[in-house]
């Protein structure tokens, strides 16, 4: 796998992670105010989401990498299927 390709895997992982990790502490705004959607979260805390999405996309990754290495995950075998 060269770097590139390593990097848009990352990438991919990285964003679905994203998706599973926004909905996690989300609080409506009670009172909404003239204006404002009654779905918004009260505080989205979106630094604190990013950064555990990336550290959760670095361990997919790392566990891409490591099938990837070992042989465990190939395309090229199913292609002869």
């Amino acid at each position: 796998m060269g770097w590139a390709t390593g990097i848009m895997v990352y990438l991919v992982i990285w964003w679905i992670a994203l998706f599973m990790v926004l909905p996690l502490g989300v609080r409506r705004v009670e009172n909404p105010g003239r204006g404002q959607d009654t779905g918004a979260p009260e505080r989205p805390e979106l630094l604190r989401k990013a950064i555990i999405t990336t550290v959760v996309a670095a361990v997919l990754w790392l566990a891409f990498y490591g099938f990837y290495q070992l042989d465990l995950l190939s395309f090229r075998r199913l292609e002869g299927s």
